[in-house]
């Protein structure tokens, strides 16, 4: 599934193509995603200017003046900018189509995704118990550490929890526990401030660097040119479960926390 890095990664891949453009069409070949498409969405965004790509969470945000398209890319899905008349594929549900002739291109394969549209989307049920932006001010080791007192919750499933903190899915929670040191099944209310600021810091670090390699290749995700991201060859503990750790040089395990796969080094976390 497209996690946090994906999908700041097509944020900034689409904004600077249709900011300010004025759609011409909105082309809806097949509604029947997680949720159906609105029908009247075309005669909301015909004529209307787009004036900002944002996101929120895993959610891509296109704001307009009289309201906002939240876009969910599903489990493998993609919004890719097309500048030529490149014919749709079979999984090209939606195209938002600009009066210059750029167009957005929706796919998505498994119809996970969602086109949706909300007048105030900070109020939206999607959205609106959402936690901080990890890579945002209000995020930090006192924040972590005030949300997790008196939770048994493995930290692992306390940080990827969206209503603590949104966007570090399974790999990125991998990776920054490593970074860290902090075994994945440590109840969340027993870690000191200390080490709440130092996984704070690598959330940040390990995000930072996902988006800025363009994310992590899974499945057939792609950025909005079509290029798949490279932070997988990156990856310090996730899918190298068995292979030995680049620190201490003992076989990673891996384990299933919550039907997710966990890897993690029995020797360097604790």
């Amino acid at each position: 599934m497209p996690e946090l890095p994906e999908v700041e990664t097509t944020r900034r891949g689409i904004a600077p193509h249709s900011e300010s453009k004025t759609v011409a069409e909105l082309i809806i070949r097949d509604p029947r995603l997680r949720w159906p498409v609105p029908d009247n969405l075309p005669a909301l965004l015909v004529g209307q200017t787009l004036r900002e790509a944002d996101r929120r969470a895993k959610y891509l945000l296109l704001h307009f003046d009289h309201g906002t398209v939240i876009v969910h890319l599903g489990m493998s899905g993609s919004l890719r900018v097309i500048t030529d008349t490149s014919p749709p594929q079979k999984h090209d549900h939606i195209d938002l189509v600009f009066t210059d002739g750029l167009r957005l291109r929706f796919n998505d394969p498994r119809r996970f995704g969602c086109w949706l549209w909300a007048e105030e989307p900070a109020a939206h049920p999607l959205l609106a118990s959402l936690g901080p932006e990890p890579l945002g001010e209000e995020f930090n080791g006192r924040y972590l550490f005030r949300k997790s007192r008196d939770r048994k919750t493995p930290i692992k499933s306390f940080l990827m929890d969206n209503r603590v903190v949104v966007g570090v899915g399974n790999i990125y929670a991998n990776e920054a526990l490593f970074k860290t040191g902090i075994h994945p099944g440590r109840p969340a209310g027993r870690i000191s401030a200390a080490r709440y600021h130092q996984l704070a810091e690598a959330i940040r670090e390990v995000l930072s660097a996902a988006i800025l390699m363009g994310g992590t290749t899974l499945r057939d995700f792609v950025n909005s040119e079509g290029k798949p991201g490279y932070f997988a060859q990156s990856l310090l503990v996730y899918g190298r479960g068995g292979e030995p750790c680049v620190e201490c040089h003992q076989p990673l395990r891996e384990i299933r926390m919550n039907q997710r796969t966990t890897v993690y080094c029995t020797r360097c976390q604790r």
